[in-house]
């Protein structure tokens, strides 16, 4: 079983994002990258499959600018086979969204022919949480979203999801497309003599253009704001004084 990861390069999520003055949009200017979080356990799942003997394939995939190959690399060290980049904008700045980052997906998947997409559930960056979705829409694939356990069942796979009331377990026809969740797993760091064995594994290079997929933004992005600060808090001297300002918030 083939399965295909995409991963999207972020800003690392524990950098402090600063906005720019002009509130055009998040500063990038000697920031740190890495890649997004959720599709790090989404690579590190599709490892684990491998090493049970599940998936015989493991391969990244990531669409946005040409620095991206840091974050295939990455996935490489991790243990992924193979890596594909498609390169879709020059400016580091600009969001591929969600509906062309699904389009070219599915191109992609037209041609490695995989049995499972495994995906990370958003990108903490912009937070959309819709590329899984559009992209099972547009394969007509079943999908399975928010998973914290996968499981291979001949030609299906169990999947444990996070909803509000707790967990629901699911069982999806193969081809499918899994999103994942925080407590799927808790990813490997990549040893040095796998970080160089990545360097000389395949990392093939296409553009948008090469699967006639638009990448043109839909939407304008009017203002980036910086959230309010949070007020200050107050020192009370007893329970009593606590339940009379609690009172008088409107909290009790």
């Amino acid at each position: 079983m083939k399965i295909l990861v995409p991963v999207k390069r972020v800003i690392d999520y524990n950098v402090k994002v600063r906005v720019k003055s002009d509130g055009s949009g998040v500063d990038l200017a000697n920031v740190k990258m890495s890649m997004n979080p959720f599709d790090e356990i989404a690579v590190e799942e599709a490892i684990r499959l491998k090493e049970a003997g599940t998936a015989t394939e493991v391969v990244a995939v990531s669409i946005g600018v040409k620095q991206a190959q840091e974050t295939l690399r990455t996935a490489l060290a991790m243990g992924a086979d193979r890596a594909i980049l498609v390169v879709a904008a020059d400016d580091p700045t600009q969001d591929i969204e969600p509906l062309a980052v699904a389009k070219i997906l599915a191109k992609v998947v037209e041609e490695e022919q995989p049995q499972m997409v495994l995906c990370g559930k958003q990108a903490i960056d912009n937070d959309m949480n819709a590329t899984g979705q559009m992209l099972s829409a547009l394969l007509g694939w079943s999908q399975a979203t928010f998973a914290s356990e996968v499981k291979i069942e001949g030609e299906s796979a169990q999947v444990t999801r996070e909803v509000d009331g707790g967990l629901q377990t699911i069982s999806v026809k193969l081809p499918a497309i899994v999103s994942v969740d925080l407590r799927l797993n808790e990813p490997r760091y990549a040893s040095l003599p796998n970080i160089m064995k990545a360097k000389k594994k395949p990392l093939d290079e296409k553009t948008a253009a090469d699967f006639g997929v638009d990448v043109s933004p839909r939407l304008e992005v009017v203002k980036t704001a910086e959230p309010p600060e949070r007020k200050a808090g107050m020192m009370v001297g007893s329970v009593d004084d606590l339940v009379e300002k609690l009172k008088d918030l409107g909290v009790v």
